[in-house]
């Protein structure tokens, strides 16, 4: 199981890094081998103006590993802090930020992204923002449920009774307990980031057109599929998927694996 974390990392940072050198080749377009099947030379083939599908996949992937990086970090920051402020931040603030979560949850969550991506003045800013923005709600019941479990623990109340303040008992005897599970939610975060930043920008309100993220490259083929093209959508979206199940093996690996400890 180790093993197979360790390769998992080590294959989605290849393509981020892979994703990232080849910006250049991504948008380079050749109107002479256009509309080219899958071949040794093109193995995702290329679309109408003869840009390498492999490419324009990759960099597309990397784009939104690099935005389910930064958008689940912040969402799991958020997450952390409303989790602990509701057990520690008395009996009202907890009642106010467990309204909040549940009027959170009950919002059209696809609806809720756009929103507020379009507030924020879309692209990329505009859907990290709204991406961590929505995505804490889960994760901060859970870190809340597993703060108040702890919280009764008889070591906790014994260093209660010996003068001890919120702060150092969170510190020095929490957040050892939190932490794994916490890196486990964070990971676990990363594959419902990157699918709705593709269903966003698959739906015109993510990034911009000019960039080759994976739901422009699935936008943009559905004019062509009816001509035969199946390439354009059957790797990217592939590829889509395949990165989502690693994502979401890795965090079950992570909580089976740090369960066992």
């Amino acid at each position: 199981m180790k093993k197979r974390i360790v390769y998992t990392i080590l294959f989605l940072i290849l393509v981020m890094i892979i994703g990232y050198f080849c910006k250049d080749s991504a948008i380079a377009t050749d109107f002479y081998h256009k509309n080219m099947e899958p071949s040794f030379a093109y193995p995702f083939g290329t679309d109408w103006m003869g840009r390498n599908l492999f490419f324009r996949t990759l960099r597309g992937l990397s784009i939104s590993l690099f935005i389910g990086v930064i958008a689940s970090t912040f969402s799991a920051l958020i997450a952390l802090f409303f989790g602990v402020l509701s057990v520690f931040g008395g009996k009202k603030i907890d009642t106010v930020i467990t309204w909040w979560i549940d009027l959170m949850m009950g919002l059209p969550h696809l609806l809720l992204l756009i929103v507020l991506s379009m507030v924020v003045g879309r692209e990329l800013k505009g859907v990290i923002f709204s991406i961590a923005l929505t995505h804490w709600t889960s994760f901060a019941r859970l870190i809340r449920s597993e703060l108040l479990q702890l919280k009764e623990k008889h070591y906790i109340q014994i260093a209660k009774k010996l003068g001890k303040g919120n702060r150092y008992i969170f510190q020095k005897h929490m957040l050892p307990h939190l932490l794994p599970q916490f890196i486990v939610g964070w990971i676990l975060l990363f594959p419902h980031a990157i699918l709705h930043e593709s269903s966003m920008t698959f739906l015109g309100f993510g990034l911009n057109s000019n960039q080759p993220a994976i739901g422009i490259l699935l936008s943009e083929s559905m004019q062509y599929l009816v001509t035969g093209r199946w390439w354009l959508a059957v790797f990217p979206g592939f590829l889509l998927v395949l990165i989502v199940l690693l994502l979401y093996c890795l965090g079950k690996d992570l909580q089976k694996y740090t369960s066992q400890k």
